[in-house]
């Protein structure tokens, strides 16, 4: 691959949503409460496992899926395991403040205080998307990073409005324009 070729992939690959960096900064020491129709403890593992119609917020953000699996340290304070981990699949979709992200997994690294979505990623901010293979969320600087590898073709029937599936390799959305008089 030529260096120009090569530099015109990074710049495609790097799509940054600049008004996310705009938003508070998000309270990873919230706590963190969830619900589903089904949970199993695995203590021996340090997991547990939500399956159906999952449902978890902190602070003023949400995440739903249809399975997820909490890793934990194994450490306990003030009588609750401390969680370093959650990893979604199956329809996950993550709100926070004015901005949306949807895809097939997700995974909260919850020490580094980042979100990493794959799988037809859309992240949707007002009437701007950008759509993209994974989507990298920091939650300390509300900085989103769109990478177009590995992104599967398809249709973007049943999604609604203007939003395309983006080509093998490349990120794609539609970006508003201010009416100008």
């Amino acid at each position: 691959m030529s260096a120009m070729r090569r530099s015109l992939l990074t710049l495609t690959l790097l799509v940054v949503a600049a008004p996310a960096a705009a938003q508070s900064k998000h309270n990873t020491n919230a706590p963190i409460d969830f619900g589903a129709d089904q949970i199993e403890l695995q203590d021996k593992a340090n997991r547990a496992v939500l399956t159906g119609n999952v449902a978890v917020r902190q602070a003023e953000m949400t995440l739903n899926a249809q399975r997820l699996n909490v890793a934990y340290t194994g450490e306990v304070v003030d009588g609750n395991p401390q969680v370093s981990r959650l990893d979604a699949s199956g329809g996950v979709t993550v709100r926070r403040p004015d901005q949306t992200a949807r895809g097939q997994y997700a995974v909260y690294d919850l020490n580094r205080r980042v979100i990493t979505m794959l799988g037809n990623v859309r992240l949707t901010q007002g009437p701007n998307t950008v759509n993209g293979a994974r989507l990298t969320i920091n939650l300390d600087t509300g900085r989103a990073v769109i990478d177009g590898s590995a992104v599967a073709g398809g249709s973007g029937s049943g999604t609604g409005g203007n939003v395309q599936r983006a080509p093998t390799g490349r990120v794609t959305g539609t970006f508003s324009v201010p009416k100008r008089s």
